[in-house]
C-alpha cells in the first residue's frame, strides 16, 4: 500500500505549485491527500491519522497534530521559519521535522526593501520624501534573506553592513558588507536597519526599548521576519519618547491601532504576511518541500532537519 503524503495548508498554495507537488508524489509511488482552507483544527487532526509525512505553511504542528499523527515520520514545513511546529514533541516521538531554506528568501528581501521605499517616500502620500541611495542599511542576520538584501541594498547605492556573530567573516567579504561586531553598533550607525533573526527563546522581545533607543536620528526599523522578536509595548513607547523613528512591518503588531492611531505617517504594516506571498516563492518552497519528502519516504535521505 502506498504511503499517504498530507499536504496541510489553511492558506493554500497556488494552484499550479499544489498540482505539481501532488503529480510529484504520484509519480514516486505516494498517495497525496490535500486539505486546504480548513477552519476547525480537528479537520488537521482526522488528516494527519494514516499518513506518513505532512506538507505544511504556516499552519500549526503541535502536540496535539502529532499525537494524532500515529504514522507520521517527518514534517516539513515549506518555508524557512519553523516556529508554528513544535520540534521538541516531534523529536520526543521520532518525528524529523525540516524546512526549505532559501525557497522564500527572494521574495522576502524584494519586500523589505519595498517597505523601506514605501518609508522613504512617506507612504506615497505626495509630500516630499527621501532616497536610499547614499544611505546606510544595517542587516541584522546575514542568512538566506539578508544576504539578497543587502545585495539589493548595495545595487540601490546603499552602504551596506551586517551584524551576524553565527557566520565567519568570509560570508561579509563575499557579500561585500562591512562587519558589525557589537549589535548595538548596529542600531546607532544605520539609517535602515533590515531585521532578518528567527524566533526562539534567546531571540523573543530582543528588539526592545534599549536596542531600539540607539537608533540614529530619522532611522527606520523594517521587519520581515516574526512579530515576536519585537517588545510591542516598548516600540510604542519608543515611537513616543523619539518622535523621529519609523517602523515598516510585515507582521502588524497586536495592537496595531494604537500604532496607527498615534503615528500614522511613521508606521506601515501589510495587511497579512506578505513576504512569502509571490508565485514563484509558493512554487519553490513546494516543490522542495515535496522534493524533501519523497528523498525521505523513498531513499532514506534526511534534509534539512532542524530538530536533530
Amino acid at each position: 500500500m502506498s504511503q499517504k503524503v498530507l499536504i496541510a495548508t489553511e492558506k493554500p498554495f497556488a494552484e499550479s505549485a499544489r498540482d505539481s507537488m501532488v503529480k510529484m508524489l504520484e509519480g514516486a509511488g505516494l498517495k497525496p491527500v490535500v486539505l486546504e482552507r480548513y477552519k476547525d483544527p480537528k479537520d488537521l487532526l482526522s488528516a494527519v491519522a494514516d499518513v506518513g509525512a505532512i506538507i505544511v505553511r504556516s499552519d500549526k504542528v503541535d502536540k496535539a497534530v502529532l499525537e494524532a499523527g500515529k504514522m507520521l515520520k517527518l514534517v516539513v514545513r515549506a518555508g524557512a521559519g519553523y516556529d508554528n511546529v513544535d520540534c521538541a514533541e516531534a523529536k520526543a516521538r521520532r518525528v524529523i521535522v525540516e524546512n526549505t531554506p532559501g525557497q522564500n528568501a527572494n521574495a522576502v528581501a524584494e519586500l523589505t526593501m519595498g517597505l523601506m521605499i514605501m518609508i522613504a517616500r512617506g507612504k506615497y502620500s505626495g509630500k516630499s520624501g527621501t532616497e536610499l541611495k547614499g544611505k546606510k542599511l544595517g542587516v541584522h542576520a546575514l542568512g538566506n534573506i539578508g544576504k539578497i538584501v543587502a545585495s539589493l541594498g548595495r545595487a540601490f547605492g546603499m552602504e551596506v553592513c551586517a551584524f551576524d556573530p553565527f557566520v565567519d567573516q568570509c560570508v561579509f567579504d563575499d557579500c561585500c558588507v562591512g562587519c558589525i561586531t557589537k549589535l548595538e553598533d548596529l542600531y546607532s550607525t544605520c539609517d535602515y536597519v533590515s531585521v532578518h533573526i528567527p524566533a526562539n527563546p534567546e531571540t523573543v522581545k530582543s528588539i526592545n526599548y534599549q536596542l531600539i533607543s540607539k537608533m540614529k536620528k530619522n532611522a527606520t526599523l523594517v521587519n520581515t521576519a516574526r512579530a515576536e522578536i519585537i517588545n510591542e509595548e516598548e516600540l510604542l513607547k519608543i515611537m513616543e519618547d523619539r518622535p523621529d523613528i519609523k517602523y515598516a512591518s510585515d507582521i502588524a503588531p497586536k495592537n496595531a491601532g494604537a500604532f496607527a492611531e498615534k503615528f500614522p505617517d511613521r508606521v506601515f504594516f501589510t495587511p497579512k504576511k506578505m513576504g512569502a506571498q509571490t508565485a514563484e516563492a509558493n512554487t519553490n518552497a513546494g516543490i522542495a518541500a515535496t522534493e524533501q519528502i519523497i528523498a525521505y519516504l523513498r531513499e532514506g535521505k534526511v534534509l534539512n532537519q532542524v530538530n536533530p
